[in-house]
């Protein structure tokens, strides 16, 4: 199923989902629950991010090629930050550079998003896929000079920033993704394809993730995970290639969909 959150011709937030020609129809119930799909067509106003996140987890460093053109080592566990529900955006809604808190480093990150669908704690890897209600594209906007050089050794102010998070456009739920680790992923600014590869890189799949991340710790439906970006990123490029106002982001994975964001600068 894909699900989509929207806003309707009255203003109010709504759950649809999208049949196999993207037609959008009305979903009732929760969507941790057993939600029901309807034949009511949905109208669908603006599109919104598809869940409003209970937690943003970032995992840093998570792939292969992007460790080695960071100059980095392969990490022995998973590399933890957070992001801020601050940082949430829709699809077609605009990344903001900041401006007070100035930065002349934002950079671009595609990366696969897991929606953890139950609560869960001290999860096993082998049943990590059972706790999760699907995935979506995301963007993990990244103040590099923030994040790097003006972090005190913490990525998160780098991390933090207002649309920092933009995510959809669609949730698709697990029964049409059941191996999140096959998936070609992509980003296009511009419309030149700056990042292509797959999810088959990661240094710690899904469901390593998932369990390590649950260590000890309970994690709760809608908490979002951000599993790590491939090589390709604007701090990489030589000489580097930082977002600027004007641009538009895309993000694309195979079998979710693109997710598109103009870039402006903080008003």
């Amino acid at each position: 199923m894909k699900i989509i959150r929207y806003l309707n011709q009255s203003g109010q937030i709504e759950f649809g989902t999208l049949d196999v020609t993207g037609k959008a129809f009305k979903l009732r119930g929760d969507i941790f629950g057993i939600p029901e799909v309807t034949s009511e067509p949905a109208t669908v106003s603006k599109l919104l991010a598809p869940l409003q996140p209970t937690g943003i987890l970032g995992i840093g460093l998570n792939y292969r090629k992007h460790a080695e053109e960071s100059g980095a080592k392969v990490p022995e566990f998973p590399v933890l930050f957070a992001k801020g529900l601050n940082t949430l955006q829709n699809p077609g809604d605009a990344i903001e550079i900041p401006t007070f808190l100035k930065s002349d480093e934002v950079d671009y990150e595609c990366e696969l998003a897991v929606v953890i669908g139950k609560r869960c704690k001290n999860v096993n890897r082998k049943d990590a896929l059972k706790y999760v209600l699907g995935y979506t594209c995301a963007n993990d906007v990244s103040a590099r000079d923030w994040q790097i050089k003006r972090g005190g050794g913490q990525w998160s102010r780098g991390k933090f920033f207002d649309t920092f998070a933009p995510l959809g456009p669609c949730l698709v739920t697990t029964d049409e993704i059941p191996n999140p680790n096959s998936l070609s992923i992509k980003t296009v600014l511009n419309g030149t394809t700056v990042q292509d590869w797959n999810t088959d890189d990661m240094i710690f799949d899904v469901p390593t993730l998932i369990e390590f991340l649950s260590g000890s710790t309970t994690l709760l439906p809608g908490t979002v995970i951000l599993t790590g970006t491939p090589h390709g990123v604007g701090m990489g490029q030589k000489p580097p290639r930082w977002l600027k106002a004007g641009d538009s982001v895309t993000i694309e994975i195979e079998k979710i969909g693109t997710l598109t964001n103009p870039v402006t600068l903080e008003s």
